[in-house]
């Protein structure tokens, strides 16, 4: 139970909750176990009433109508103990799955952008839902029923000795092969719970990038061979969790054996006594009342051990990623105010995960209010630029300046709080084209997010739509074109009004036409706004007061777009070729 140890924080938080709901388990048990105590001793007045020891009729039903009403206020008060328990203890694993889940969600958005690019988002999924429900059954009905059976078993083998020590004895005897048994099954449901966890995590994640990719497997009418492989995974996802229950299955059919044991020996020693009249037949009755009460809390011993091995293979998957620290951190918490200068001083930048070198060498000055160009081949390097600008990564050779600050010495937060980006492939929620909007700016007013969108060239197309600003987008924004979701993705950066916007080749789903009144409307809103447009168009760069040429990571042209057509290389012969299109 290392693992589980993580949650103990979570007990002292709520330790009053649980003191609480301890005592009342404690309460309501200690009424429980007073039922075969008052049976018994009924069964005793009858019995000397028959044997003359008592012969005052009056007096016995006196007696036994006091043990009735007794009963009956016992079951009350034990079944009103009960709920109370619950309550407690239940509402606490609640509220503890509660704060599980929002310290895994909270780490999940600590971690930096390469953690994502190692882990798939199924298997993440998993483990804020299905391992934290585990890890709820450990802080719950584990709890619940561990003092349950703790109560029971203390105060009841309590009673059961000051009743009749040679019976209780006899009865114990099946307890220590329980013991072993449980300890034995325990260790092989630890290992195969860690195995059916890791099967659901695969299956998450296929049925996630299934989803996700619906419309290319269905494109390429590829749904057959997807279902054999989801079969496959579910068929091994299957076979563990049989070998799982099967461990399980094992618990229950035991315990019951040892119970009938205990049971046999009491009517068999305790008949003996009674014949040799050394106990009375209430006292038999008492006991085996006392056993039968207990085999529900021995019998339990089982599921409560599968609950605590479940949550400990959970907690020791959560814990994985709880431990994992960001590789990207906010070194200041001072507030951090940007005025827009940017520059590179001998960068180098190595992707970890793939080895592949993405700059090399790369200085270049952007001044603050200045309009960036960067152009160049597929995998040139100029997504790589924009995230270390936004520093999802860290760079280890050479450095990054900020208002002539090095970057990592930045407020974090404020620094991204001041970048508006605008990625290539854009990002919008399940949520209104208005909420999508405001994104960038969350009190932004309606007039606000209006004009946002004239600026972006999108206003005319949201207000044909029936709901207009209203209308909710299908996940990932598929209800939009590609344009549009460019356009209202532009038009979330605009509003936020940053120091520094980013359009990373994001005009390139939108017509030239499109793409010049978007680009005549950037030029009035980046105005005093340090600007990167990253682009494979002439048209997009032509009016950057820089230029930036990149080829396999390094810069191979600098300067403005007359500078650049006068000097032959690529910017010179991309824009002859696209001229000519142009005319053509």
């Amino acid at each position: 139970m290392k693992a589980l140890k993580y949650i103990n924080k979570y007990f002292i938080k709520y330790k009053w909750r649980l003191i609480i709901g301890i005592s009342i388990t404690v309460l309501s048990k200690l009424l429980a176990l007073k039922v075969p105590q008052i049976v018994g001793e009924s069964l005793n007045i009858v019995e000397d009433y028959q044997n003359g020891t008592i012969t005052d009729l009056k007096l016995v039903e006196h007696e036994l109508l006091m043990n009735v009403l007794l009963l009956i206020g016992v079951a009350v008060l034990a079944g009103f103990f009960t709920f109370l328990m619950r309550q407690t203890i239940i509402v606490t694993s609640r509220l503890i799955e509660f704060d599980l889940k929002n310290e895994i969600y909270h780490q999940y958005q600590r971690l930096s952008l390469n953690f994502y690019k190692k882990n798939r988002t199924g298997d993440l999924m998993n483990r804020i839902s299905e391992d934290v429900s585990k890890v709820r059954m450990y802080v719950g009905p584990a709890v619940m029923y561990t003092m349950n059976i703790i109560v029971l078993l203390v105060v009841g083998f309590t009673q059961m000795i000051q009743i009749d020590v040679k019976l209780t004895m006899y009865t114990l005897f099946p307890f220590p092969l329980l013991s072993i048994a449980i300890f034995t099954l325990s260790k092989v449901i630890h290992k195969r719970s860690s195995i059916v966890q890791e099967y659901l995590s695969k299956l998450t994640t296929f049925n996630q990038e299934f989803f996700s990719g619906i419309s290319v497997v269905k494109s390429y009418g590829i749904e057959k061979s997807i279902i054999k492989d989801f079969d496959e995974i579910a068929d091994k996802s299957k076979e563990k969790n049989i070998h799982l229950q099967q461990a399980n299955a094992l618990f229950f059919p035991l315990m019951i054996l040892l119970i009938g044991i205990s049971n046999i020996i009491v009517i068999y020693v305790g008949g003996q006594q009674y014949i040799n009249n050394e106990i009375q037949i209430g006292t038999i009755i008492e006991f085996m009342l006392y056993i039968n009460i207990l085999t529900w809390p021995v019998a339990v011993v089982g599921w409560v051990t599968s609950m605590i091995q479940q949550a400990e293979a959970s907690q020791l998957r959560i814990n994985e990623f709880l431990r994992q620290v960001p590789e990207i951190q906010n070194y200041n918490t001072a507030p951090t105010v940007l005025q827009g200068k940017v520059e590179f001083k001998n960068v180098t930048f190595t992707y970890d995960d793939t080895n592949i070198t993405a700059l090399k060498n790369v200085s270049f000055l952007a001044q603050a209010g200045e309009t960036v160009a960067i152009l160049g081949k597929t995998g040139a390097g100029k997504s790589t630029i924009i995230e270390l600008i936004a520093r999802l990564y860290d760079t280890k050779v050479g450095s990054i300046l900020m208002d002539q600050n090095p970057i990592e010495s930045l407020n974090l937060n404020d620094l991204r709080n001041q970048i508006g980006f605008v990625p290539q492939d854009p990002f919008l929620f399940s949520e209104s084209i208005s909420n999508n909007i405001k994104f960038g700016k969350e009190d932004a007013t309606d007039n606000e997010i209006v004009q946002a969108a004239k600026d972006a060239v999108v206003h005319n197309n949201i207000i044909d739509f029936p709901n207009g600003y209203k209308t909710v987008l299908g996940e990932r924004g598929v209800t939009l074109s590609g344009g549009q979701k460019q356009r209202v993705s532009i038009a979330r950066a605009i509003i936020k009004n940053p120091k520094i916007l980013i359009f990373d080749d994001c005009l390139s789903a939108v017509d030239t036409e499109t793409e010049e009144r978007i680009l005549t409307n950037l030029k009035k809103v980046s105005k005093n706004k340090t600007t990167f447009i990253i682009s494979h168009r002439i048209s997009s760069a032509k009016n950057a007061d820089k230029i930036i040429i990149l080829e396999q990571g390094e810069i191979i042209q600098q300067g403005t777009h007359n500078q650049l057509i006068n000097t032959a290389g690529y910017y010179k012969e991309l824009h002859d070729q696209q001229l000519l299109e142009k005319e053509n």
